[in-house]
């Protein structure tokens, strides 16, 4: 991009009107950290903290692909516009996204009012790329009412969706050990909805059951909410009414008790906390590494101790 503050105003302004190919030009420059992303971000803020953003995680195989494709219909149905930010590991050859643009989503491929992304991980940890938080303010400002994120599913290092979504939908399925799991992920802590799919199968009423009796030991105040677990078969579209049933119950007690606002706010303290450290990092490298080297060796010595060298880094920069 040339980064000029006209070209980044009229991508914005594409955007806001629904223009798919603008939207995918902003989030591009998001991924790959263009210079122009302060002005970027700085175009978008006025538009932004309108869509409801739902995290969608669960160990590989549990049907998230076909839940999040489910969920895309019936909000579709409901005349929502919708986005979909599906995180792929990455390719260790390019960089990019393995799964593309989730084949099993195309469907809804010529719809204007559904947008679907994939975006890579770039060895991120957490569930989530680097980019997510401000993909997410793009999408919001593109006028998209829901906006589905669909982590890598990597099992128990998934906790990040926690941070960045309004409401957390956890996926389990019957026949793989997903109970157990969920104690040892901590899983039941980041889940406000729990999602039992391929509830056809065998063992499925035995996973609700395991399900109950832990979120009946978590330890919860009377007025906390209380996660449901909706069964479904996501395929076949069963099960899905209900679950949004239970996403707007979850809103509007998250509304009535003050804290929907007070998750966007720790959203948002944890967005600028994380910009700021990685400008420390990049100013770091620019001016710190070159006194690291004499500080690592008199510590090494014992000629300093490293909390007073950290300090000399730090005054410095």
């Amino acid at each position: 991009m040339s980064g000029d503050r006209d070209d980044v105003a009229n991508v914005v302004a594409e955007a806001r009107l629904g223009n798919p190919r603008a939207l995918g030009r902003l989030i591009s420059w998001i991924e790959n950290a263009s210079p122009a992303l302060p002005m970027i971000m700085k175009e978008l803020a006025p538009d932004t903290g309108r869509a409801h953003v739902i995290g969608l995680t669960g160990a590989p195989g549990v049907g998230k692909s076909t839940t999040a494709t489910s969920l895309v219909r019936a909000l579709r149905a409901h005349g929502q516009r919708v986005g979909v930010l599906a995180v792929d590991p990455s390719s260790p050859f390019s960089g990019g996204a393995l799964l593309g643009d989730r084949v099993r989503m195309q469907e809804h491929a010529l719809d204007r009012d559904v947008y679907i992304r994939s975006m890579a991980t770039r060895g991120h940890l957490g569930g989530l790329a680097v980019a997510t938080p401000q993909a997410l303010r793009a999408f919001d400002a593109a006028g998209f009412d829901t906006v589905i994120v669909e982590t890598v599913g990597v099992g128990q290092s998934e906790l990040e969706v926690a941070e960045t979504a309004d409401t957390v939908l956890v996926l389990l399925a019957p026949g793989m050990g997903d109970g157990i799991q969920a104690a040892k992920a901590g899983i039941l802590e980041i889940g406000d909805i729990f999602v039992v799919n391929k509830s056809d199968r065998d063992g499925a009423q035995a996973l609700v059951r395991e399900l109950r009796t832990m979120i009946a030991l978590a330890q919860r105040s009377p007025q906390d909410w209380k996660p449901p677990i909706v069964s479904t078969v996501a395929y076949q579209d069963r099960g899905i009414e209900d679950l949004l049933d239970a996403v707007d119950r979850f809103r509007a007690s998250q509304v009535e008790s003050g804290r929907a606002e007070a998750r966007r706010v720790a959203r948002a303290r944890r967005e600028v906390e994380n910009i700021a450290l990685a400008k420390v990092r990049a100013e770091f490298r620019l001016n710190g590494e070159a006194r690291l080297e004499d500080l690592a060796v008199a510590v090494s010595r014992g000629e300093l101790d490293a909390y007073a060298a950290a300090d000399r880094i730090v005054v410095g920069l």
